[in-house]
Parts: C-alpha cells; structure tokens; sequence
C-alpha cells in the first residue's frame, strides 16, 4: 500500500467509521453517551461514523474502550474490499 490514492484513503475512512457506527449500535449505545465517554464532542463523533476526519490511533483506541471492543475489531477491513 505504498501509493495510497486519496479517494482510497477517503473509502477507507468511510468503512472504519461505518464499522464504529455498526459495532456501537450493536452495543445499544448512543452516539453521545460514547462521545461523553471518549471525551470529545458528539460533532466529532458524527465526523468520524461519517468518515469525514482522520481519527488518531489514539482516538481510535479511546473508542474501542468504550465499546468495549478490541482496537483491531475497529480497524478490521477485509482485504478482499475495494478501497
């Protein structure tokens, strides 16, 4: 993945944050309640479900924390996907 073009680097985003949005309401958790819980703004989380900003690895493991998730499940993309 040497030369990441950034309409792949914009799709990549878009699954990661629908995988956030699946895995959170699968939880029954409320976009707010995790947002409260990671400690930014609900705003920021409708971005990052939407896949509009990049999170950092940082971000992305508060965000695992509180869907008591492991940071890989995030971050999980099927190879086989076209990005």
């Amino acid at each position: 993945m040497s030369d990441m073009t950034t309409k792949n680097k914009d799709q990549l985003l878009i699954k990661i944050g629908n995988r956030i949005k699946y895995l959170r309401e699968q939880k029954k958790i409320s976009q707010q309640d995790l947002a409260a819980f990671c400690n930014f703004e609900k705003a920021n989380m409708r971005r990052i479900e939407a896949g509009r900003t990049n999170p950092t690895i940082y971000t992305l493991y508060k965000i695992s924390l509180g869907l008591m998730v492991s940071l890989t499940e995030i971050v999980e993309i099927d190879d086989n996907e076209d990005l």
